[in-house]
């Protein structure tokens, strides 16, 4: 999921540079949404409410 991140946060760089402002948009709401997802799973796995085995 972290790839998916990075690689959504490469097209809205470039996307902004190159002048695609929607795009760019779109790409870093989708990198936000993940990284919201990817930090809730991080905590719920630090306070031990989901235990991966």
């Amino acid at each position: 999921m972290i790839e998916w991140i990075l690689i959504l946060l490469a097209v809205a760089a470039i996307a902004a540079l190159l002048g695609f402002n929607s795009l760019a948009g779109v790409a870093l709401t989708g990198a936000r949404i993940l990284i919201f997802v990817v930090l809730i799973l991080f905590l719920l796995v630090l306070f031990g409410v989901i235990a991966l085995a």
